[in-house]
């Protein structure tokens, strides 16, 4: 149960390329490495989860406790050889002043050394300063060691060496230089994910080669046994229900956000997953009582969605029967009438009354806080409370019915129309904002339950018909 965090001094210095190559250099040493990342995010979990070979899981301030947190860590980095934890951002940025949100916080809370990734583009002496601010801002953070990245060359290397020796007493654990190939291609929402990417086992094992040629691994390793995961009192998962459920689930390069919590929940309250590709399959599995299809750049696979029309029309006619359907932000697209997106208009499942059109800018991003209305279709819980969720999207709906109704008011945040969220349509329910199934927020029973009431009333339905035959 070692741990290292690894952070950096500002976004976009490389923590994330580095921290997927560690994940995968160690683990051809040998090491079982579990992988976290701090806050909501989808795309760098999938990159890491490749190259450690095990599910990444999300550790966030927003949407659960500090003992949630800890639980989390323990329960999934507790029979792991290291827990290596991935920030976002820098290590004191974050939303509150107090900083009680931040890479540094999560750090303090799990009391894990802290690797300082720094971009030294066009840095020599001016490197000391800037490590010595960092440890005096919040001495209680341990700031183990530091990576240097995107490196001019190996006299760059030996002058930042040389200055962070003489002036500070933190090691150099590496000295990462610029690379090219090395890096992960982006585009708007960030790194473009490891479901979609050609070639990615090839590219992570350059990333791999890369650290071990260029990070002090065993010295790594060293820091991190020093620091073992704190122990939490774990829950008394409940026994696992029969299964009496089969739910579809969106599983390919258009769709793939999903958090393996959530995906872990549906067996525990009774449902069996069922993944089926968008792009290829022509019709959904056979005998399913419920839909779910998460987040993804469907945009980039217009043409392809398109082309699939067997299956566009089945969703569309399975909806309109009554199917209960979640969907969210990239599934919210899907099940519109089109995608629009540089100049080109693709139709797509039309079940929906909306059009989805992608724009240049954000038109909702960040964190969000919901509060569901009375025409929220699933039960409601004993104890309502608000919905902490994200949400990550360029498009916005165009053309919508005025006779539409939704689940949720946004109190933060942008949802469909700037005031409400979870376009509520036959039994779908579509949203642009990302829920988790965590303590506050228990989405998965809620949903699995409304598929199995409208299973009952189904067969109650057949029953009945029966009779009067």
């Amino acid at each position: 149960m070692s741990q290292l965090f690894i952070t950096a001094t500002h976004k976009s210095s490389g923590k994330t390329t580095l921290s997927i190559g560690l994940c995968a250099a160690f683990r051809l040493r040998g090491r079982d490495v579990q992988p976290f990342k701090k806050g909501p995010d989808y795309i760098d979990p999938l990159w890491l989860s490749r190259a450690a070979g095990r599910d990444c899981h999300n550790l966030d301030f927003h949407t659960m406790s500090r003992a949630e947190i800890l639980r989390t860590a323990q329960s999934h980095g507790g029979d792991a050889d290291l827990c290596l934890i991935e920030g976002n951002k820098g290590l004191y940025d974050g939303l509150d002043l107090d900083g009680s949100n931040s890479n540094a916080a999560l750090a303090t809370l799990l009391r894990s050394p802290v690797i300082l990734v720094i971009d030294a583009q066009g840095m020599t002496r001016g490197i000391a300063p800037l490590i010595l601010g960092y440890q005096a801002f919040a001495p209680e953070v341990n700031i183990a060691g530091v990576i240097l990245n995107q490196l001019g060359g190996h006299r760059h290397e030996t002058k930042l060496r040389a200055v962070i020796e003489h002036y500070t007493d933190v090691p150099v654990i590496g000295a990462v230089h610029r690379n090219p190939a090395l890096r992960i291609r982006e585009r708007h929402l960030g790194l473009v994910p490891s479901n979609e990417a050609q070639a990615v086992k090839r590219q992570i094992d350059a990333m791999a080669q890369a650290i071990e040629a260029q990070v002090d691994l065993h010295r790594l390793l060293t820091i991190a046994d020093t620091a073992p995961l704190p122990t939490a009192a774990l829950l008394t998962k409940p026994r696992r229900p029969t299964t009496d459920l089969r739910i579809a689930i969106a599983r390919d390069a258009a769709f793939g956000f999903y958090y393996p919590g959530d995906l872990d929940a549906f067996a525990q309250a009774g449902a069996e997953l069922l993944p089926f590709n968008t792009l290829h399959d022509s019709k959904l599995p056979a005998d399913i009582d419920g839909l779910f299809i998460g987040g993804g750049f469907p945009e980039t696979q217009m043409p392809a969605l398109e082309a699939n029309t067997a299956l566009r029309q089945e969703i569309r006619c399975a909806i309109n029967a009554g199917l209960p359907t979640y969907a969210e932000c990239g599934g919210l697209m899907y099940l519109t009438r089109s995608i629009k997106w540089k100049g080109h208009r693709c139709e797509m499942v039309g079940a929906l009354p909306a059009d989805s059109v992608m724009h240049e800018r954000p038109q909702g991003r960040g964190y969000v806080q919901l509060q569901e209305t009375g025409h929220m279709p699933w039960a409601t819980p004993s104890t309502p409370r608000d919905i902490e969720a994200h949400e990550f999207h360029y498009s916005a709906l165009e053309n919508l019915s005025d006779k539409l109704q939704f689940a949720y008011a946004v109190k933060r945040g942008s949802g469909i129309d700037g005031h409400h969220d979870g376009l509520i349509h036959r039994n779908v329910l579509a949203c642009y904002a990302h829920l988790r199934n965590m303590e506050g927020n228990r989405w998965v029973a809620r949903f699995v339950d409304f598929v199995r009431q409208q299973k009952l009333c189904r067969v109650g339905t057949a029953h009945q018909n029966i009779g009067v035959r």
